[in-house]
């Protein structure tokens, strides 16, 4: 059973057989690292690390039982992947998750997220110990008119960029198949929604910490696009946890709602200007940022989500706030650029977590 205080049951996830898509990312490499540590048998599948560095290879790949790399729209190494796995969990992380390259690659965004879902789940259809499926998605799913209001769980879909669409539609897609196929066969798929995650070891373009990590070692001013959009701002641990509760009340709970939002309780979000002050000053530097120059993009200036369905249903609650998050992101850094081990200090991290429970 799910634990009342929002803890992982480790007895759950020992042994257990999970398919986890995108485990070369930011995100994924954490979660196979903590399934690693809760003895997961772990199956993984996403393309190859497209930064240097990248957390995945700094962490070992002796995180996971078997690997492939490919694209996830390839439905074929898919279906293989799945035959491999023979998965009793699946959480699907798999994704373009880029909204800046959203624009440049619009057609790209929505094979990977929407038609790269479709055939992850059309493989799983064939897999007879499935038991539950998370399908990661984004807190930018919802239709925003930029009104503030924390959006919950049955609000309207929406996407006024292509990134967003894209997981919208991947939310759709994701319905249909559980009603067409999944429901009936006593599966339960879910799908989670997450708002802007941080923490070490994420070199993404295109994201705030990492451009903070990439000015500092230029010795450059940071550019800020859009400094006073505000942003539900989370540590990785917070929805990765939120991921793994999830997938335990779905296998064990038929009555386990549908879609779920992870994200900071509703307050005063930080700015981004406000992040990036905070940042630098825990990593102790001197130069300040300055708004960018010329066009960029449009985006969202208000965007927070309402968490209190996922704190109901599954006992989760933020353990750090968004302040706490990225001091704790700024740690890692700073004792990264120092030699610091990339493991030991997710390791570290992942036990200072656990020990806030």
């Amino acid at each position: 059973m799910v634990t009342s205080d929002g803890s992982i049951d480790p007895t759950f996830w020992q042994g257990r057989r999970i398919l986890l898509t995108g485990h070369t990312g930011f995100k994924g490499a954490w979660a196979a690292l903590w399934l690693k540590r809760l003895g997961a048998d772990v199956h993984g599948y996403a393309l190859g690390p497209e930064t240097d560095p990248a957390l995945w290879p700094l962490l070992g790949r002796n995180l996971v039982s078997s690997e492939t790399i490919a694209d996830i729209t390839d439905r074929d190494s898919v279906a293989r992947a799945v035959q491999t796995a023979r998965p009793e969990i699946v959480l699907h992380l798999a994704a373009q998750a880029l909204v800046r390259r959203s624009y440049a690659d619009p057609l790209g965004t929505i094979a990977s997220n929407t038609m790269g879902t479709a055939s992850l789940l059309d493989a799983l259809r064939e897999c007879r110990e499935l038991k539950a499926v998370v399908v990661v998605t984004t807190d930018k799913v919802y239709a925003n008119n930029d009104s503030g209001r924390d959006f919950v769980e049955d609000d309207p879909l929406g996407g006024h960029d292509p990134y967003s669409a894209s997981k919208a539609a991947a939310e759709l897609v994701t319905r249909s198949y559980a009603a067409s196929y999944f429901d009936k066969a006593g599966v339960a798929v879910g799908t989670a929604r997450a708002g802007n995650v941080i923490g070490g070891g994420d070199w993404s373009a295109d994201r705030l910490i990492p451009d903070i990590w990439r000015a500092m070692k230029a010795e450059r001013p940071l550019e800020l696009r859009y400094p006073d959009a505000t942003r539900p701002w989370q540590h990785v641990l917070e929805p990765i946890r939120g991921y793994l509760l999830y997938a335990q009340a779905l296998a064990e709970n038929a009555n386990a709602p549908r879609a779920l939002n992870f994200g900071p309780v509703p307050g005063n979000p930080m700015t981004v200007a406000a992040v990036a002050d905070t940042i630098t000053a825990e990593m102790q530097l001197q130069r300040a940022w300055q708004r960018s120059s010329g066009d960029h993009p449009p985006e969202m200036k208000l965007l927070s989500l309402d968490p209190g369905l996922a704190m109901r249903t599954l006992g989760w609650q933020p353990r750090l706030d968004d302040v706490a998050g990225v001091a704790w992101t700024a740690h890692w850094y700073s004792d990264f650029a120092a030699g610091g081990d990339a493991r030991a200090l997710c390791d570290a991290q992942i036990d200072q977590y656990e020990a806030l429970a």
